[in-house]
């Protein structure tokens, strides 16, 4: 599980708060489930179209795409 100078410290934490040890671990394992967050699987790389779009939609109309 982890190693004795973790565990020791744990036990002692369960102690001064009067909680189970497997209260302490509980939480401890809560918190670092809370703050996980999965890396993204791409980085953007690659053309997304036109640069500008919100500023040219405003003051330029754009032809309509072929649906084909």
């Amino acid at each position: 599980m982890a190693d004795a100078q973790t565990m020791e410290r744990l036990r002692a934490l369960a102690r001064e708060r009067g909680v189970p040890l497997s209260h302490v671990v509980r939480e401890a394992l809560e918190e670092k489930a809370r703050q996980y967050r999965p890396r993204p699987r791409s980085l953007g790389i690659g053309s997304s179209g036109p640069n500008r779009v919100a500023s040219t939609q405003a003051t330029e109309p754009q032809p309509p795409s072929p649906w084909r």
